[in-house]
């Protein structure tokens, strides 16, 4: 086994095959549409947030969370604890309508 270059017929071979591929316009295509963009795709991340299926544990430890904190601004009336409130509530009622829209059948 040679670690060097390939042997000439080899070579030729993968030439040959490497020409073949370049000719090959429908595969061209596809490898231009399915290149990984590092642009986020809102499309895609809607849809993912539309098919977001939560669970009763997951629902229930954001509620909890949520009452806590709303407790806790409601006693000291720090502004983190207000403004962590204000980050998890809507997140606690978007997984509590999923929830119960999934339970109703919709």
């Amino acid at each position: 086994m040679s670690i060097g270059r390939l042997p000439e017929n080899e070579q030729r071979i993968l030439d040959e095959m490497e020409r073949a591929l370049r000719r090959d316009r429908r595969l061209a295509r596809k490898l231009r549409t399915h290149r990984v963009s590092r642009r986020p795709d809102p499309a895609r991340a809607l849809a993912r947030l539309a098919a977001y299926r939560p669970r009763v544990w997951t629902v229930a430890v954001l509620v909890a969370v949520s009452a806590g904190l709303m407790v806790a601004g409601i006693i000291t009336s720090e502004p983190g604890v207000i403004w962590a409130f204000a980050a998890i509530w809507p997140l606690t009622v978007f997984a509590a309508f999923r929830l119960m829209s999934r339970w109703c059948g919709s």
